[in-house]
């Protein structure tokens, strides 16, 4: 499989699906197979339990994570759709991260030595925000954004993020302009 497109949003309706159906129509068109894993749909368990992580990396994993972590494992790209709410991603979505993306698969820790296990990995991150670009920009949200997301998991995991692609304020543009940016996903190296 060449990619897995993780999604969070609960709107049947919303621009970030429209976003998800654009993208699945772009990877029909260049011959990329795919499964989508959208979040809300599936009921994903967003809550890290205790048994998890206790011992460290010795823990138990559960069938649901095992499910996500095979096809992580043998897509050779992972594709992330998601709103921005409170600078940051959707609850579930960082629920997903913190069961899936665990000690021992995504990551190892050897005494001070972190290494990615995710390697030759391809990462494609697609947000929509509800504020204009020039207020992240401003106040530092976006350069923090992005350090958290690519830094802080993607790259940490070993990935190469291929595009991370912020689509601003799309509560209050118009169609025309929301148009223009699901065509522009078309620019996307997939």
């Amino acid at each position: 499989m060449d990619y897995v497109i993780i999604y969070a949003h609960p709107g049947p309706k919303s621009f970030n699906r429209a976003i998800l159906e654009r993208v699945e129509s772009i990877l029909r068109k260049v011959k990329k197979t795919f499964e989508v894993r959208d979040l809300y749909a599936s009921k994903f368990n967003p809550s890290l339990a205790a048994s998890e992580i206790y011992p460290a990396g010795h823990g138990k994993t559960p069938q649901d994570v095992e499910r996500e972590q095979r096809l992580v494992r043998e897509a050779g790209g992972i594709v992330f759709i998601y709103p921005i709410w409170w600078f940051g991603m959707p609850a579930i979505l960082k629920g997903y991260i913190d069961r899936v993306f665990s000690e021992g698969f995504a990551y190892s820790i050897d005494g001070e030595k972190l290494t990615g296990l995710l390697t030759g990995k391809k990462a494609v991150i697609i947000n929509t925000t509800g504020a204009p670009r020039e207020l992240f920009a401003r106040t530092g949200y976006e350069e923090a954004m992005r350090k958290a997301t690519d830094s802080g998991i993607i790259e940490f995991c070993g990935m190469e993020i291929v595009e991370h692609r912020y689509l601003w304020a799309v509560q209050s543009i118009d169609d025309a302009a929301r148009k223009r940016m699901l065509d522009d996903l078309e620019n996307i190296d997939f």
